[in-house]
C-alpha cells in the first residue's frame, strides 16, 4: 500500500518543478512512510510514498519496464502477482524486482486495458507511455482504494488524497454545496464528484485514459446481479463459498511483513479469524475495538473469540473523550463531512495495531452487502409483504421481530413503527424502493444548510440496463453498495482510517471472485425469511462457537453527542460558535444554533439528530482544515507542509 500523485502536461507547457511533486508526496506520507520516488520527463511527473509490504528490497518506485518506455506508480496489492509473473515470464518478459508493482506493468505492456480483468487485488495505479504520450490511471473494481484528479491550467493533477491535489500551485479547496446535499441524504458524496468543486473522483471499476489532450473514462467492471440457473444443492453452494473464501483469505496472506486481523466479535470477522488459524502458519494476532459505554461494547464477544482461536489479543478502549480528541485527524483523512463518529475508533484502533509492529490486517468488511446482513434489506423484505395487504394489522407487526434487542415494544412504539414504514409502502415499482425511506430519512438535516440553486433528486445518473431485471434483494443490495459501502464503509471508516496511521486492510470477503459467487446465489442463501446472511452462518456454525455464529447482527456504530458535549474539546467552542458559523457560511444560522444548544443539553439524541450534529461539526473542521488553513499556508507552496492542527 503506498500514496500516488503526479502531473500532466494536457498541452505543451514549461516542464512541471521536481519540487512540486515532492511537496504533493510530502502531503501523504502517512501512506507510505518507508520512502518516496519520482520520476519526471518534459511531459508528466509521477511520485510514489512507499509502504514497504511486498518486496522490500527492490521494490521502490517509480518502476520501469525493460527499456524504459513504460513507467509506473502503484497504490495497493496484486494478490495473484506470484500467478501473473509466472504467466508474463512464459510469455518472454523479464524481471528487475520481485514485486507485484512491476507485474501489474509488464501486464499493461503485454495485454494492454484489458490486463484490468486479470488481476486479483485492491489498487490505484498510473502508468505513463512515453512513446505513444499516454498517462493510463486505473482503480480496482471496488473501490477500495482512492484515487482524485483535477483539470487546472492545462495539466491533469491526480493523487491518492485529495491534500495531494491542494498542496499543487493555485488549486484551492472550495466546497462544493451540492456535495454537500448529498452527504446529508445519502451519508456520502457520491461518484465522480467529491465534495471540493471541480476534483473528481475516478469511480470504482473504471479506468482513465489521458492521450494528446484528450481524456476519457470508461469501466472495465461492474456489478452485475443475474442469477444463472443453476442445478447446485444449497450444500455446494456452501462448498463452494468455504472454498473460495479460505483461497482469497490465502491470498491476502501473501506478505513480506506480518499480518493481523481486525476483530469485531460479530460473524464475518471471526470466520476470518477461524480460517487464518487453519490454513496458515501466521502467529494470530487480532486487534479490537471495546468502549467505555457498554451501549457499543462488545468486547466480550471479541474476547471469547480470541480465546477460542488461542489469539494474541489487543484492545484499544474508546471514550467519549478519545473519540472527541481523535475527530480533527478524523476529518483530515476523510477529506470529507461524515454524519457518524465511527472512523474515529478506527483511526485508534490503526494506531495500536501500527503501534504493535504491524502494517497489515485482514478485516470483514463487503459480507454484509454481498450476503444481505443489514436490516435495510430485511425492512424492504417486510414492506413488499404488507404491500401485498397493506390494511392488515399482523403483517406490519413482523417489525418487531427485526429489533429483537428492544426487550418489549410498547404500544407506542409499535404505531410509530407502522407510521414510519408505511410511508411510499405501495411504491414498490420505485427502482429506489429499499433506500428511499433511509434518504427521506436523513434529508430532514438538509434544513441545516444555507440553500442552494439546485433541489437534490433521489435519482442517480444511471442504473445498469439490467437493474429492472434484477430481484428486489438484489437491486437493494446494489443500492447499499454503490451509495454507502464504496464511499463511505471502505473510505472514511475503511482506507482512510487505517492509512492514516501507514496500516494497510485487506477484505476476503470483497475478492472479486467472492464478490461474483454471491451475487449469483439465490435469494434465499442470503436472505432466508428474516434471517440474514444464511449461507454464510452455515459455514460459521462449521467453525466458530455457536454464541457467535447465531448472534445478530450489530452494526458497528460509536456515540455521537456525548463525545462532544460531555467534556468538549477545545475546538467544539470555537468551531459551533454563532460567529464562526456565521462566518464559514454553510449553514442556516438560527437551526444549526437551535441544533447545537439540543446537543449541548442532551444525554442523548435521535439518531437523525446525532447525525447533524456530526455534520456540522465535520463541515466545520473541513472548512478550517482544508480551506482556511491551505489558503494561509499555499502562498508559498514549496514550504508547504502537514498542516498544523
Amino acid at each position: 500500500m503506498c500514496g500516488i500523485c503526479g502531473v500532466l502536461n494536457v498541452s505543451p507547457s514549461h516542464r512541471i518543478d521536481r519540487s512540486v511533486i515532492q511537496q504533493m508526496l510530502e502531503m501523504i506520507r502517512h501512506r507510505g512512510p518507508d520512502g518516496c520516488g519520482i520520476y519526471s520527463d518534459k511531459d508528466v511527473s509521477l511520485g510514489n510514498a512507499r509502504l514497504s509490504i511486498i518486496d522490500l528490497e527492490t521494490g521502490n518506485q517509480p518502476i520501469s519496464n525493460e527499456d524504459e518506455t513504460l513507467w509506473i506508480v502503484f497504490n495497493g496489492e496484486i494478490f495473484n502477482y506470484i500467478e501473473l509473473r509466472e504467466e508474463l515470464e512464459r510469455r518472454g518478459h523479464r524481471f528487475k524486482t520481485k514485486s507485484d508493482t512491476e507485474t501489474l506493468l509488464h501486464a499493461y505492456e503485454e495485454f494492454g486495458v484489458t490486463f484490468l480483468k486479470r488481476v486479483n487485488g485492491q489498487f490505484s495505479l498510473a502508468i505513463w507511455d512515453n512513446v505513444n504520450q499516454t498517462l493510463f490511471l486505473a482503480r480496482d473494481r471496488l473501490g477500495i482504494l482512492p484515487l482524485f484528479y483535477t483539470i487546472h491550467e492545462k495539466k491533469l493533477i491526480f493523487g491518492s488524497e485529495i491534500k495531494a491535489l491542494l498542496a499543487y500551485p493555485g488549486i484551492r479547496a472550495e466546497i462544493d454545496p451540492n456535495a454537500l446535499q448529498q452527504v446529508f441524504t445519502f451519508w456520502s458524496v457520491q461518484s465522480p464528484r467529491s465534495i471540493f468543486t471541480g476534483i473528481k473522483e475516478l469511480p470504482p471499476g473504471h479506468y482513465l485514459i489521458a492521450k494528446r489532450g484528450q481524456i476519457s473514462v470508461e469501466a472495465f467492471w461492474s456489478l452485475d446481479f443475474a442469477q444463472p440457473i443453476s442445478s447446485h444443492t444449497e450444500n455446494e453452494y456452501l462448498d463452494e463459498l468455504e472454498s473460495l473464501l479460505i483461497d482469497s483469505t490465502r491470498l491476502r496472506l501473501r506478505s513480506d511483513v506480518p499480518v493481523g486481523v481486525y476483530l469485531s466479535g460479530g460473524l464475518d470477522s471471526s470466520i476470518i479469524t477461524s480460517l487464518i488459524r487453519s490454513h496458515s502458519n501466521y502467529p494470530l494476532e487480532t486487534f479490537s475495538i471495546s468502549f467505555t459505554d457498554p451501549e457499543f461494547d462488545e468486547s466480550h464477544f471479541q474476547l471469547e473469540v480470541a480465546n477460542y482461536f488461542n489469539a494474541r489479543h489487543n484492545i484499544v478502549k474508546c471514550s467519549y473523550e478519545d473519540i472527541g480528541s481523535a475527530f480533527p485527524d478524523v476529518i483530515w483523512h476523510t477529506e470529507t463531512p461524515i454524519l457518524r463518529t465511527a472512523p474515529a475508533p478506527m483511526f485508534l484502533l490503526s494506531k495500536l495495531v501500527a503501534d504493535s509492529g504491524y502494517k497489515v490486517v485482514l478485516t470483514g468488511e463487503g459480507a454484509d452487502e454481498f450476503l444481505a446482513g443489514y436490516d435495510i434489506f430485511k425492512e424492504m423484505q417486510v414492506r413488499r409483504f404488507w404491500a401485498k395487504d397493506p390494511e392488515s394489522a399482523l403483517r406490519p407487526l413482523l417489525f418487531k421481530r427485526l429489533y429483537s434487542d428492544i426487550e418489549s415494544f410498547s404500544a407506542q412504539q409499535v404505531d410509530y413503527l407502522k407510521a414510519f414504514f408505511k410511508k411510499g409502502l405501495l411504491e414498490t415499482d420505485s427502482p429506489y424502493y429499499s433506500h428511499v425511506l433511509r434518504w427521506n430519512n436523513s434529508a430532514r438535516n438538509l434544513r441545516f444548510i444555507r440553500s442552494t440553486d439546485q433541489k437534490l433528486q433521489l435519482s442517480f445518473d444511471s442504473l445498469p440496463a439490467n437493474f429492472f431485471r434484477w430481484s428486489p434483494l438484489a437491486k437493494a443490495q446494489y443500492l447499499e453498495i454503490m451509495t454507502f459501502m464504496s464511499p463511505y464503509l471502505l473510505s472514511s471508516q475503511g482506507d482512510r482510517m487505517a492509512m492514516a496511521n501507514s496500516v494497510e486492510a485487506r477484505q476476503p470477503f470483497l475478492d472479486h471472485r467472492m464478490v461474483e459467487f454471491c451475487n449469483r446465489l439465490p435469494d434465499t442463501l442470503k436472505l432466508n425469511g428474516l434471517k440474514e446472511k444464511w449461507i454464510l452462518k452455515r459455514l460459521g456454525a462449521k467453525l466458530l462457537p455457536v454464541s457467535i455464529w447465531k448472534r445478530g447482527k450489530k452494526p458497528f456504530r460509536a456515540p455521537i453527542n456525548q463525545c462532544f458535549f460531555t467534556k468538549p474539546p477545545d475546538y467544539v467552542k470555537e468551531l459551533l460558535s454563532e460567529k464562526c458559523i456565521k462566518e464559514n457560511g454553510f449553514f442556516n444560522t438560527g437551526a444549526a444554533m437551535a441544533m447545537i444548544e439540543k446537543a449541548s443539553s442532551a444525554s442523548k439524541l435521535s439518531e437523525v439528530d446525532a447525525m447533524a450534529v456530526a455534520g456540522i461539526i465535520s463541515i466545520q473542521l473541513l472548512h478550517q482544515l482544508f480551506i482556511k488553513n491551505f489558503q494561509l499556508k499555499a502562498i508559498n507552496p514549496t514550504v508547504l507542509k502537514v498542516i498544523e492542527r
